[in-house]
C-alpha cells in the first residue's frame, strides 16, 4: 500500500469530539443552532452545507450529547418503528433521497408532543431535493435550518495546526500558508493531508518543509 493511501485510511477515523471542532465564521451559526437543542422550532433542525464543511462532525457532537440514533433515510418508514417517545434521531444526506412518507410522519411526531427531536443534514436545500409529496415539501420549506459554509482559511488552519500539535509534528514557518493557498477546501482533505505529512516527517526524521508539503499535495492529488 502506498504511503498516500495509508494516510487517507488514517484520516477516515477522525476525532469527532466537541473539543476537536474548530469554530470560525464558516460554521459558527450552525454550531450555535445545534447547541440550542432541544429548543428547536417544531422539534427539528436541518444542517446544510457542501461536502467537507463539517456537517458530519457537528452531527456527531449532537448525537453524543443527545444519545441519538442514526436511521437510514431510504428505509425510514420501517426504521422509525423503533423510535420511542423522547428519542433523538439523526438523518444524514437527505439530498440523496429519502422515504418521504416516513420523513413526513417523523417530522409530525417531532412537531407534536412525542418529545422526539430530529437533526437532518444535506448538501442542498429541500427545494432542490426530489420530493414528490406536497405535504412533506411544505413541512421542509418551513423547517428551521442552519448553513455551514465551505471551510475558510481560518478553519483549515485551525484544523491542521491542532492535528500537527496533537501529533507533535514540527513544521517550518510559512508552510501552513503555502498549503492553504493550494489545497482542497475540505476539512476531510485537511485531515488526510496532515496524516500524510506527519507520517512522512516521522519517516524522514525532520520537520514538515515546503518541499514535503509540495510532495504531499501531489501525492493526495494522484488519489
Amino acid at each position: 500500500m502506498k504511503v498516500s493511501q495509508l494516510a487517507l485510511d488514517l484520516a477516515l477515523s477522525p476525532d469527532y469530539s466537541e473539543a476537536a471542532f474548530c469554530i470560525t465564521e464558516a460554521n459558527a451559526v450552525a454550531y450555535k443552532a445545534v447547541q440550542r437543542w432541544p429548543q428547536w422550532r417544531m422539534g427539528h433542525l436541518l444542517l446544510l452545507g457542501p461536502a467537507g464543511c463539517g456537517k458530519t462532525h457537528l452531527s456527531r457532537i449532537w448525537s453524543a450529547r443527545a444519545g441519538a440514533v442514526s436511521l437510514p433515510a431510504a428505509q425510514l418508514s420501517q426504521a422509525m418503528r423503533t423510535v420511542q417517545r423522547g428519542a433523538a434521531v439523526l438523518l444524514e444526506d437527505l439530498h440523496a433521497g429519502v422515504d418521504e412518507d416516513g420523513l413526513f410522519h417523523l417530522l409530525n411526531r417531532a412537531a407534536g408532543d412525542a418529545g422526539v427531536t430530529v437533526l437532518m443534514t444535506a448538501s442542498r436545500p429541500p427545494a432542490d431535493w426530489p420530493v414528490a409529496l406536497p405535504d412533506l415539501a411544505s413541512r421542509l420549506a418551513a423547517s428551521e435550518s442552519a448553513v455551514l459554509h465551505e471551510p475558510d482559511d481560518d478553519l483549515l488552519r485551525q484544523v491542521m495546526d491542532k492535528l500537527l500539535r496533537d501529533r507533535r509534528t514540527p513544521i517550518k514557518a510559512g508552510v501552513l500558508e503555502y498549503l492553504l493557498a493550494r489545497m482542497e477546501r475540505s476539512v476531510d482533505y485537511a485531515r488526510a493531508l496532515t496524516a500524510w505529512l506527519d507520517r512522512e516527517a516521522l519517516a524522514r526524521k525532520g520537520p514538515v518543509t515546503r518541499t514535503l508539503a509540495r510532495e504531499g499535495l501531489a501525492a493526495l492529488s494522484s488519489e
